[in-house]
């Protein structure tokens, strides 16, 4: 089927259409995320066989950690935790008791989608691909006669199908299991997946469309997911379904339920909002399914306010790491400033899903910010979710981890675990990754950007020709990207270099020779008709920062972070002295971090040092000061990426240090 070009949609009253910065996406553009050949945007994905990560770089190694480990241990915890079982049971062939939680086959269709990108990428995988072939044939099992698919209300509760929009996440499960299906199709590992989905999404539309129900999920996720669904299809009562949800959304439908109606973003009709509220995941699924809509409808209104509720998040809430929420009680967004390292619940889906929104916000605009902010999450409020050993995994990601820290099970951060009751992030953090590669690079019909550094390839079509570009480089740990050139373009083409808004300095050299390339909207953009076999080298400069926070998040104020390129560091109690207490050391201001590599520390590829001092706290828990405090032993300290904490043992953590006393 046909899509139906933006040009044929007509704008909803009082909606200003999307100005177009570049011509409408072209036909084929493929990925994560694909906007339709109506839609407008100033940048164009790459399909996913498009890009290819070395499995040397530090990206790779992460690919193939996921693809050798990660995958396969939630394939295993799937089956072991009774997923697949409520599924078996829904399609009547088991006699058991529900297991988990009531959206335990969201689980398994963040997986299938994992499985997928996976498969697309490295076919070869026969265990991986028996997974996807029975699971897809599992559901199709279960699906029930009129296209509704959810093992809970299937086994456990028929009774309340569709009676607790507010809490039952069938909707949410229902997305999941749509963007399972997109991907397939995409791949081409099982495109009969789709069937499935769409027998569901046809149900949705009857129920919820025009004239249907006026319900949206305590949830969002569905949003995005029909989008996608209808930009795979053409199907236009997908798309205009996941713009009525945006609609009904803000009116109190789901009402007051145990936290209010802020809880599920629920308080105010989404073109309104001011700022971000509520539980975080859902806040910015939310975020990114409006994004997906306005691009595809011309409804400029969605993007703006997108737009505008970015500028709240990531100015006003979002920790150094890129973490988002900070309250444990609701998984919710706090005050302005409220940023508590020790207290940070940041979960890690919330992460992945800014770093999807971010994308959305990129390729929507263009705009540098949005690769950053994908950039700082990944690579630290993301990546620090996973052990080295691939099935591990924080769901909080505190900043702090307090000396005497006496949580336990599952609420605890003091160390990754296996697997969850709620096991929402280690599937997603699978799927991010099965699919990795597709958020390195993008095109524009007048040339190549490439927003995430990392070795690998980049084969694609530039002014009618095509040009491959060969990626080499340490990032993150050096700022040096050495890019081969080859291809037939005989026309001027422009390759876009992004400038992280941390690097002050750079410098380009083409064909060994520097030029003057100058940071235009955070990218140097390099015009020319390359020669097969050109060479462009960046070089980022990448020294050891101090990180201030504003002044008004009380919970930090007095301390710095320290970081180095994308990466945050931070101290661990396994390279602090013998009977030192992590609270007491202090940073000395006098004495700056400088980047270092240790020997007994190969895991960590580059350390910080810095001087310090251990701080004579007494006893007392009070005491009255002059003012003055007393400087302490001094020492060498040591601090890790962040990312990598809690590899070692478990001990005490802190990002944001405190600075030593002076004078």
């Amino acid at each position: 089927m046909t899509q139906q070009k933006l040009s044929d949609t007509p704008a909803a009253p009082g909606v200003r259409p999307i100005q177009a910065p570049a011509p409408s996406v072209p036909d084929g553009a493929t990925g994560p995320v694909a906007p339709g050949p109506g839609a407008v945007a100033a940048l164009w994905p790459l399909g996913p066989d498009q890009v290819r990560l070395d499995p040397d770089g530090l990206l790779g190694r992460w690919q193939r950690r996921n693809a050798t480990v990660t995958l396969p241990h939630c394939v295993d915890n799937l089956h072991g935790a009774g997923n697949i079982g409520n599924l078996r049971a829904a399609a009547g062939e088991a006699d058991e008791a529900f297991a988990g939680m009531w959206f335990a086959d969201s689980d398994v269709h963040k997986t299938l989608e994992a499985a997928a990108w996976e498969l697309g990428r490295s076919p070869g995988d026969a265990g991986l691909r028996s997974f996807v072939d029975d699971t897809a044939a599992l559901l199709a099992r279960a699906q029930q006669p009129d296209g509704y698919l959810n093992s809970y209300f299937t086994v456990a509760a028929p009774e309340d199908r569709w009676r607790r929009p507010e809490w039952s996440h069938e909707l949410y499960c229902a997305g999941h299991l749509i963007q399972a299906a997109v991907a397939a199709a995409r791949t081409g590992v099982s495109p009969g997946l789709v069937a499935v989905a769409r027998r569901f999404a046809d149900l949705l539309v009857e129920r919820f469309g025009p004239g249907g129900a006026d319900e949206v999920c305590g949830h969002p996720e569905i949003e995005t997911a029909l989008a996608e669904l209808y930009r795979l299809t053409g199907h236009r009562p997908y798309l205009d379904l996941a713009r009525r949800f945006l609609d009904l959304r803000g009116r109190g439908l789901l009402g007051p339920g145990r936290f209010g109606p802020v809880y599920y973003q629920d308080h105010v009709p989404v073109r309104e909002a001011t700022e971000v509220a509520g539980h975080s995941v859902r806040q910015l699924y939310l975020l990114a399914g409006m994004v997906d809509v306005g691009v595809e409808t011309g409804d400029r209104t969605l993007l703006d306010a997108a737009e505008r509720l970015w500028e709240d998040a990531v100015r006003r809430r979002t920790y150094v790491t890129g973490a988002h929420g900070s309250r444990h009680r609701d998984e919710a967004y706090g005050d302005p400033y409220e940023l508590p390292p020790d207290r940070a619940y940041a979960e890690t889906c919330a992460a992945i899903a800014s770093f999807q929104w971010n994308w959305r916000l990129l390729l929507a605009t263009g705009r540098a910010r949005y690769a950053d902010e994908m950039e700082r999450a990944l690579y630290n409020a993301v990546a620090v979710a996973v052990s080295h050993d691939g099935r591990h995994f924080f769901y909080s990601n505190p900043l702090q981890l307090r000396t005497g820290h006496t949580g336990a099970g599952e609420e605890s951060a003091a160390r990754r675990l296996p697997w969850y009751t709620c096991a929402c992030c280690p599937p997603n953090i699978a799927r991010l990754m099965a699919s990795l590669h597709g958020y390195l690079a993008t095109a524009h019909e007048d040339g190549l950007q490439i927003h995430l550094y990392a070795s690998g390839s980049v084969d694609t079509e530039v002014a009618g020709s095509a040009v491959r570009v060969d990626m080499r480089t340490e990032y993150p740990w050096r700022g040096r990207i050495e890019l081969t050139l080859d291809g037939a373009a005989t026309v001027p083409w422009t390759l876009a270099l992004r400038v992280p808004e941390w690097c002050e300095a750079h410098t380009v050299r083409i064909d060994g020779g520097p030029v003057i390339a100058p940071v235009r909207d955070g990218y140097v953009r390099l015009t020319r008709a390359w020669a097969p076999g050109t060479t462009v080298v960046l070089d980022l400069e990448m020294p050891v920062r101090q990180v201030s926070a504003h002044p008004r998040v009380d919970a930090v104020r007095g301390c710095v972070a320290l970081a180095r390129g994308p990466l945050v560091y931070c101290l661990e109690q396994a390279d602090l002295p013998p009977g030192a207490v992590m609270e007491d050391v202090r940073l000395d201001p006098a004495a700056p971090a400088v980047a270092d590599r240790r020997e007994d520390l190969p895991e960590f590829p580059v350390v910080l040092t810095a001087g310090g001092t251990l701080a004579d706290t007494g006893d007392a828990l009070y005491t009255a000061t002059s003012g003055r405090g007393r400087r302490g032993t001094p020492f060498t300290l040591t601090a890790v990426p962040y990312f990598l904490w809690g590899n070692r043992s478990e001990g005490p953590m802190r990002v944001w240090i405190p600075i030593a006393a002076t004078g």
